[in-house]
């Protein structure tokens, strides 16, 4: 629970407020975003402990009992019809200060490395060559690329052949990383994975598109919201669902051009944006 109303991109300037009370904190406030919080029964929960500071340096970081009183969980429908995302509102919610992960106004530090892993997991497929969305394509490649007149197949066997190219790079670039990696937190890098596979499954999935033709306009009768109450799996994702819901990889857990930033600044060196609210204290930056 990172994401705000006003505060997507930009975790630091979140404006939910943990007020602490002797051995509690009194929390108010809103999220949205949330996977999953409806089937949750812990949270992590990011908050504004200390307005007073720049707004990295005030926050907290808290693992939140989501049956806690005054915890209202309401759903967000995708375009997919699906309701796997949440707005969480807190009203006068006491959490003990033994859940608080790490010190008082440390939740940025923590939340990073939250996010890292989160990219990491994200990103990082290692599935057999072949396998996952890719498969799906190639599926369809081989029933729907016979039908093609020959100047259409020719250019989507082209790219069908280049997704699997790339779906295979990204691969093996995960399994190297992985076998490379250390014992402790994952560094930046893990965007470069996430970053690759969330454009690369767009790319997938409108190639899919474009082999079904006029049937991938077709979705499921009536078009119906709904809301898994007891498992939150794709398995059952017919092919217009899944173009659907891939539109949100290149968003959540962190958006495209946040990870090019990322990777920007912190791995190639490059000079980073120019941030005129990042000193000063929170409370001073409008609104």
């Amino acid at each position: 629970m990172f994401s705000e109303p006003s505060h997507g991109s930009d975790v630091a300037g979140l404006a939910s407020r943990a007020v602490r009370d002797g051995d509690e904190w009194i929390i108010n406030g809103q999220k949205v975003w949330t996977s999953v919080a409806h089937l949750s029964s812990f949270g992590m929960l990011l908050v504004r402990t200390d307005p007073d500071v720049p707004k990295h340096k005030g926050l907290s970081y808290f693992i939140l009992d989501m049956k806690a009183p005054g915890v209202e969980i309401r759903p967000l429908f995708q375009i997919t019809g699906d309701a796997e995302f949440n707005e969480v509102f807190f009203t006068d919610v006491r959490v003990p200060h033994t859940d608080l992960l790490g010190s008082v106004g440390d939740g940025w530090r923590v939340a990073t490395t939250t996010l890292m892993n989160e990219r990491v997991a994200l990103g990082g497929s290692t599935a057999p060559r072949g396998a996952g969305n890719i498969a799906e394509l190639t599926k369809l490649w081989e029933k729907r690329g016979p039908e093609l007149p020959e100047h259409e197949r020719r250019v989507m066997a082209d790219r069908v052949t280049k997704l699997w190219i790339e779906a295979e790079v990204i691969r093996l670039t995960t399994v190297r990383s992985r076998a490379a990696a250390v014992m402790g937190n994952p560094g930046p890098e893990g965007s470069v994975g996430k970053l690759a596979s969330a454009e690369l499954n767009l790319k997938i999935w409108n190639t899919a598109m474009d082999l079904l033709g006029s049937n991938g306009l077709l979705h499921e009768p009536g078009y119906p919201l709904k809301r898994d109450e007891s498992s939150m799996s794709r398995a059952n994702y017919t092919l217009s669902k899944s173009f659907l819901r891939s539109q949100a990889n290149t968003i959540e857990g962190g958006t495209s051009d946040i990870m090019r930033n990322i990777l920007g600044e912190r791995v190639l060196g490059l000079p980073g944006d120019v941030r005129v609210d990042k000193a000063i204290p929170w409370t001073d930056i409008p609104s």
